[in-house]
């Protein structure tokens, strides 16, 4: 089982340059990578794009990277920008004191004031952009491996707590519903006695009957105990994305634990489907965190 939170880094050599690329992923319902590249990198964003996409399959992904040592490549000023630049800092300056110097240093604090002209290299700079992010994919999807572990085992303690007491229901709701007719037909009695009136014993058999099947939760346990299995046996699938299908598996059990609830009246059993649920939310909590 993988998670999807995690972090990753990677690195690669272009010349006399180092790009690295760091990597955060959180959980999300889809892929949802956003990068953050310095200026000679963003004409490259598709290879890394491209290798993110292939190897992380779901959630939302931070990647920045980062380029250490020299640029390769050529670099040129744009002159007419520069002029532009510095002829608005001088007019600036004589209106405010035309007696100060001005220094062409000023000019470093332009931006994109520097173009780098790749040339030859683009391709070779796309390829080490690419590389680093499979290894900070690699790198990431190690971390949510081990993450993934741990949830893993948190989720098997709890669906062998809610199989208990899926058990402990199905041990007590057995002849839920003759005890629920026989109930009603105490209470009827109690009401009846001090009258004359006698109820159609017929219609009373037809409405007591249908009482037992309303108050029947053997389907929904059944299904409920399935549904548990299901849960447990895509916590083993190993690597394998299961977040989507444990999703459906717990609207199931959900679904099913309300309409029980539904049909349960007594006080003890009550308080199962109460645990059932409370554990139930714990659990999609958790797995909303798994790919």
């Amino acid at each position: 089982m993988l998670s999807m939170t995690g972090y990753g880094r990677g690195s690669a050599q272009l010349e006399e340059a180092t790009l690295s690329v760091e990597l955060r992923a959180v959980n999300a319902r889809f892929l949802d990578v956003r990068l953050r590249l310095p200026p000679p990198l963003l004409d490259h964003a598709g290879p890394l794009d491209e290798v993110l996409r292939k190897r992380l399959l779901r959630g939302r992904v931070e990647a920045t990277a980062r380029l250490e040592g020299g640029v390769p490549g050529t670099l040129s000023l744009d002159r007419g920008r520069a002029r532009a630049a510095l002829m608005a800092l001088k007019e600036l300056r004589d209106e405010i004191d035309p007696s100060q110097p001005l220094p062409l240093s000023l000019l470093s604090l332009v931006p994109d004031l520097f173009t780098v002209h790749e040339g030859e290299r683009s391709e070779a700079m796309g390829a080490a952009l690419a590389a680093a992010g499979a290894a900070a994919a690699d790198d990431l999807m190690a971390m949510r491996a081990t993450e993934g572990a741990a949830l893993e085992a948190d989720l098997q303690a709890r669906i062998a707590s809610l199989g208990a007491t899926v058990a402990k229901l199905e041990a007590h709701s057995g002849d839920l519903g003759d005890r629920a007719r026989e109930r009603l037909r105490s209470r009827l009695e109690r009401l009846l006695q001090p009258s004359a009136i006698s109820p159609d014993p017929a219609r009373l058999e037809q409405e007591l009957a249908l009482l037992a099947d309303r108050s029947d939760v053997s389907e929904e346990l059944t299904r409920l105990a399935s549904h548990l299995q299901q849960f447990g046996e895509l916590l083993r699938a190993g690597a394998e994305p299961v977040g989507r299908r444990l999703e459906f598996l717990l609207q199931e059990m959900v679904r099913e634990v309300n309409t029980t609830g539904s049909k349960i009246s007594e006080v003890e059993l009550t308080g199962c489907v109460l645990e059932l649920k409370a554990e139930l939310e714990r659990i999609r909590e958790q797995v909303q965190n798994i790919l």
